[in-house]
């Protein structure tokens, strides 16, 4: 990148994300004490040649996070290139992830992390993998490190599609306070600072937020989120405690059958269902630790995770109780406790330069219990199942990076996961014990650099953990006998990669990717069973491109294509339900004209199979966001956000499946069910440093 007048405030937004950063895969001895000192100034994204071990590995840095609208806090993930966020329900439930021909559920196969506390909740009553961000206050953030593909050692389960892991600033250069409102009873408040305490620095930050949304029955959301950090040191020389709570209520406009609209019954955004909805809470205790010597660095994380949630869903409606309806309740109590650890070291072999990691990570979580009932207007009438589970992990894993030739680099890793399983469930014969293990080799070669272009060869085996429920089950709740599943399903991909900065100011990369999975196994919290997919296949390209046009223009576009099949044959269709194929995104960002800023960001969500023999398909969604901005005074900005600029009528989701009206068939009626994105919507923002 070409040395250029950089605005004083990117400049210290890029310099406080840097401090987080690991030496180059690259370092010689010497460096790795260096790196702590070297500054990068970027834009936006650190995707530049030499800082990655494969092309589809990148950092987005806290500038284009703060100067992008987003509509819901879970939408900070689709700053990760070709990742979608949607929500089919309430915004106190996690959001609804696609990425690299998945529909990930609510994150299922993409493994999310805050300094180091896994998001991603493992035998969860609604979902494997489950991941909700709204705990977050996004203007804490100060970068977010994405990796796709199970190419990397020190990532675990959940993270076969990809991975990303959130970091939140030790200290913020002012203080700052906002106030926000909108359309739909839509308002929010935050204040945040950081003070000088003794040899360290107090970080608090303190969200409130109040919302209703367009639903025809008033969303509610109450949502309260707080955070509190005492940090030393730096962020590689130093450490951190830190305290986070979040507590949030909500009524619920769950996706509805299209009969139900086209006929009048209900309007586009109406509830058959007007008591869904629910209620979650969580509370954390971490302690993040690094320490660096002239060529070593320890890294030191543990954490401590109390949650609850309830969430009272109807997606069928009268089809398994016509007398009553077929709201069902999930609920359950968790604590999870972890600690992870490494040691990375530099030195040599033969004249080679050598860079070596070895690690450990450990996770418990206990549910007591974890349920599933039948409910009226959130009442509980019956259980359909109540368990109470341990399931416990441990993981070994180690990589070595050797700088072969000036061009040539390799990263070769090994990992080993070890699982126990303890469910004592109230269906007899469900209650046991279960162990499993995998082992997971990485390999990636770098290849590069050459006229600022280098290439990137990867492989690695992978797995997601299934839920501990069907590790023990032999019987369904109906009284079907079940088998028990595999507890972990291992992956495996590969990926051919570039990366340039042939024009002064782009960071492009391409990858061509492939990806295995043994059986899409799923535990369908809504149905309180297990059941056992195909082994499928997924390929698909992506071209990422972030250019600094000018210090005051950045521009963004992102665009993947992705083919999904199960790869046994059977007579319903190899085609895999909400699998995504295409996704393109194009960002614009304007700072420093005068006191005005400004972003544009369109997104291009493309048509999904909704049943295996591909016969209905989703719609295509495209969608804009735009903001403009004006600094008052030196402490002072008004922001304006729009949301859906152009107002289409499009879905968030679709699904396709059979529900039950009344007055319909007893068998009900396979019909498309969805849920609308938001009409056009506006919100006003003001701003306060001090």
């Amino acid at each position: 990148m070409q040395s250029r007048k950089i605005p004083l405030a990117l400049a210290l937004l890029a310099i406080q994300a840097s401090a987080w950063a690991e030496p180059p895969a690259a370092a010689v001895p010497d460096a790795v004490a260096n790196a702590a000192r070297t500054v990068r100034v970027t834009g936006h994204y650190d995707n530049a040649v030499g800082t990655s071990d494969a092309a589809s590995q990148g950092v987005i840095t806290t500038e284009l996070i703060v100067n992008r609208p987003a509509l819901r806090t879970g939408e900070l993930l689709e700053f990760v290139p070709g990742l979608i966020v949607t929500q089919h329900s309430g915004d106190g439930k996690a959001n609804q992830y696609f990425l690299r021909g998945f529909n990930l559920d609510h994150g299922t196969d993409f493994a999310t992390y805050v300094d180091g506390m896994p998001v991603n909740m493992r035998s969860h009553a609604h979902g494997q993998g489950y991941s909700d961000l709204n705990f977050l206050i996004p203007e804490l953030v100060q970068r977010i490190d994405y990796k796709k593909g199970p190419y990397f050692a020190g990532e675990g389960d959940f993270a076969s599609a990809g991975s990303a892991r959130i970091r939140l600033a030790d200290k913020l250069p002012q203080g700052q306070a906002s106030v926000s409102i909108g359309q739909h009873g839509y308002a929010r408040g935050v204040v945040a600072d950081s003070v000088a305490a003794g040899p360290g620095t107090l970080l608090y930050g303190l969200e409130v937020h109040r919302n209703n949304g367009p639903w025809d029955v008033p969303e509610r959301v109450r949502k309260y989120s707080g955070v509190l950090r005492y940090s030393q040191g730096t962020a590689n020389d130093g450490f951190s405690v830190t305290a986070m709570a979040y507590k949030n209520s909500w009524n619920a406009t769950d996706q509805v059958p299209l009969r139900a609209v086209a006929s009048g019954e209900i309007g586009r955004f109406g509830s058959l269902a007007p008591s869904d909805g629910g209620d979650t809470s969580r509370t954390s205790l971490s302690y993040a630790m690094r320490k660096r010597t002239e060529n070593r660095l320890f890294e030191f994380d543990a954490y401590l995770i109390r949650s609850q949630l309830e969430l009272n869903s109807d997606f069928t409606y009268f089809l398994a109780n016509p007398a009553t309806g077929d709201q069902f309740q999930q609920s359950e109590r968790r604590t999870v406790a972890g600690v992870s650890a490494s040691e990375s070291w530099s030195t040599q072999l033969f004249g080679l330069p050598l860079r070596n990691k070895l690690g450990v990570q450990a996770r418990y979580d206990r549910l007591s219990p974890v349920g599933l009932y039948n409910t009226v207007d959130r009442v509980r009438q019956s259980t359909v199942r109540e368990d109470r589970v341990r399931e416990a992990s441990i993981a070994l894993y180690g990589e070595n990076t050797v700088q072969w030739l000036p061009w040539l680099r390799s990263v070769a890793g090994l990992r080993y996961d070890a699982y126990r399983f303890k469910v004592d469930s109230s269906i007899e014969g469900n209650s046991g014990a279960a162990n499993d293990h995998v082992v997971s080799p990485k390999l990636s070669l770098i290849l590069g650099p050459w006229s600022k272009w280098e290439f990137f060869a990867n492989y690695g085996k992978g797995f997601h953990s299934n839920d501990a429920r069907g590790t023990t089950q032999t019987r369904l709740p109906d009284g079907t006998p079940s088998t028990p599943v595999t507890p972990l399903v291992p992956t495996r991909g590969m990926e051919l990669g570039a990366r340039t900065e042939w024009l002064p100011g782009l960071q492009s990369s391409l990858a061509l990717w492939r990806l295995d999975v043994a059986s899409e196994l799923l535990f369908v919290g809504d149905a309180g069973e297990t059941q056992a997919s195909r082994a499928s296949r997924r390929h698909g390209i992506e071209w990422n491109n972030h250019y600094i046009a000018a210090p005051w223009l950045l521009f963004d576009l992102d665009l993947a294509a992705s083919r999904s099949r199960y790869t046994q044959d059977d007579p319903a269709g190899n085609h895999i339900p909400g699998a995504i194929d295409k996704v393109a995104s194009f960002g614009v960002t304007v700072t420093d004209r005068g006191p005005w800023s400004g972003a544009l960001q369109l997104r291009y969500f493309g048509p999904r199979p909704l049943i295996e023999d591909n016969s209905v398909r989703s719609a295509s969604t495209t969608l804009a966001y735009a903001r403009l901005a004006y600094q008052l005074n030196r402490r002072t900005r008004l922001s304006l956000d729009v949301f859906n600029l152009f107002n289409k009528r499009a879905s968030d989701i679709d699904y396709y499946y059979a529900s039950r009206l009344p007055g319909e068939a007893q068998d009900g009626v396979n019909d498309r069910h969805f849920h609308p994105v938001e009409p056009r919507s506006a919100r006003l923002t003001l701003s306060y440093a001090f």
